[in-house]
């Protein structure tokens, strides 16, 4: 059997595999995606895609390509008698508490993106071939049929719908093959959580209840007799109706259901599809098995909610991990960066998990009226501020919470770095457009591009200094420094994926020195000896 020879094997060519396909791409990593189906679930699913999100799709050439939502738009939940009848009450996903802003406080811009409102169905195209672009080999009808992995990679084979088998050498493989990923079962890799919350029932259609949305809801409850069952919108004439139970309907029962729904008997609908899914909450127990790496799913399967904590979870771990995969398959990195991705991404989970839980729309599954103990996190601090700790963060203590509002961090090692408007030669760009690519250290003093220099040297890790105040001006003279927490000397060490690793409130006495350390020890790279005087 011929073999054939790639850098990282994706199993599952959905939302996460296909952002994964996307992100290591980018970096240059050779890909293969292997993908079961012959095409995107005729199911929508997803609908919700957050602005981080989208500040990561906007790095790799999609941000125009996905429409994104009004300025100030939240996605809004009613419970109603019906669409037509009465409006009962709006229910927030976060209640209002203590720690944000005060109401007459000017509003904050945590980015330069905002969310966007469209379904998977129409966004896994539109990764798929920018993942071709970009050089991907995906194959579409093709299964992972074995696979083991040794010292020195993992050796798969994948069989074709006609039958075909063909063998792939592989340096990693990454499962983003589902819920019941077959990867994690071979590893005997367990999962804790809320675990099985019931199995749900859906039907897709079509109509025409544009004229519903235009207070702004999107999500609605129904809540009347014989009928109690969640409607919302995918915004291009789909709807779906979910049903809280597993009993089985017919074409007929369905459109009437739909129509008990709606109010209204006196609308065309066009019945698409229907689905059938376990609805369950479950975090594996670990993320990662020697060469072996979950995501998406397969390591975390989250509930539906308006955080957008499934999908959006799964697309951030696939960029966590590509540009550590990127830096240690060019021999930049130790293998060891890649443990940092459990101990980064595997506490977010946990934290969105308990989060689900703790609101409002998912209280019923809990055995008392919320979960005591767990403080409720607002939009922001889910969004923006959450915090990783790992061997490739420095000084990101045990004393920190896991997330926090972005104007409470005043760029601590762990956090994402601040977006922060900046202007020079005539244009205007975010602080976020000088990250993705590699390493970035942002100073204001020009004695940091000489230690960049040097500990790019030292390290192999190419460093791009650059520098806040002179090309690059933020609105106001002191915003930089507040936002990332240095003084006028200082400096701050960014890595790959927009996250602060290292920095230096003032300037050193051996500026060199410190950062070369400190580079060092976050990209795990080996030491060169320093150059003899």
């Amino acid at each position: 059997m011929r073999t054939e020879e790639t850098s990282v094997l994706v199993a599952g060519g959905g939302l996460v595999g296909l952002s994964a396909a996307v992100f290591l791409s980018w970096h240059g990593v050779p890909t293969l995606v292997a993908e079961r189906h012959a095409a995107s679930s005729p199911h929508p699913r997803a609908v919700g895609f957050t602005p981080r999100t989208m500040e990561l799709l906007r790095a790799v050439g999609l941000g125009s390509h996905v429409p994104q939502v009004p300025p100030g738009a939240r996605l809004r939940r009613a419970r109603v008698q019906s669409l037509a009848g009465p409006w009962s009450e709006e229910t927030p996903w976060t209640p209002r508490g203590d720690d944000g802003p005060p109401d007459e406080a000017p509003a904050i811009e945590y980015s330069p993106c905002r969310g966007a409102a469209i379904a998977q169905d129409r966004l896994e195209p539109l990764l798929r071939d920018r993942a071709a672009e970009l050089g991907a080999d995906l194959r579409f009808g093709t299964e992972l049929l074995t696979w083991r992995q040794d010292d020195d990679g993992v050796l798969a084979v994948l069989r074709t719908g006609d039958g075909d088998e063909r063998q792939v050498r592989a340096g990693y493989l990454l499962a983003a093959d589902g819920t019941r990923s077959p990867v994690r079962e071979a590893l005997g890799i367990g999962r804790g959580g809320r675990g099985h919350l019931g199995t749900s029932r859906s039907v897709l259609f079509r109509a025409p209840l544009e004229e519903y949305l235009e207070s702004g809801v999107s999500q609605f409850q129904i809540d009347q007799p014989g009928l109690q069952a969640f409607l919302t919108t995918y915004g291009d004439g789909r709807w779906v109706l979910m049903f809280a139970d597993d009993r089985e309907r017919d074409p007929d029962t369905l459109k009437s259901t739909v129509l008990q729904a709606i109010g209204r008997t006196d609308l065309p609908v066009e019945l698409i599809t229907t689905g059938r899914w376990e609805l369950s909450a479950l975090v594996a127990d670990r993320f990662a098995s020697d060469r072996v790496f979950l995501a998406g799913d397969a390591a975390h399967t989250l509930p539906p909610s308006r955080g957008g904590y499934g999908a959006n979870t799964g697309i951030e771990d696939a960029h966590n991990l590509a540009w550590k995969l990127s830096s240690v398959l060019s021999g930049v990195s130790a293998p060891r960066l890649l443990g940092t991705y459990d101990a980064e991404r595997r506490p977010v989970a946990w934290l969105r998990h308990d989060q689900i839980f703790a609101r409002a729309d998912h209280r019923r599954f809990t055995e008392t009226p919320g979960d005591a103990g767990t403080p409720i996190l607002d939009e922001e601090a889910m969004e923006f501020g959450q915090l990783y700790r790992s061997a490739a963060v420095l000084t990101a203590g045990e004393e920190l919470p896991p997330a926090a509002r972005p104007e409470r961090w005043a760029g601590q090692p762990g956090t994402r770095a601040p977006h922060l408007w900046l202007s020079g030669d005539g244009e205007r760009l975010s602080t976020l457009d000088l990250f993705q690519r590699g390493w970035v250290l942002l100073a204001g003093h020009d004695h940091w591009a000489a230690a960049a220099e040097r500990a790019s040297e030292r390290t192999g890790v190419s460093v791009k200094c650059r520098r806040i105040g002179d090309r690059l001006r933020p609105r106001e003279p002191e915003e930089f420094l507040r936002a990332y927490g240095v003084g006028q000397d200082g400096a701050s060490l960014v890595r790959p994926d927009g996250y602060i690793a290292w920095r230096s409130r003032d300037l050193p006495a051996r500026p060199a020195g410190e950062l070369t350390a400190a580079l060092a020890q976050v990209s795990c790279a080996a030491l060169a000896p320093a150059p003899s005087r």
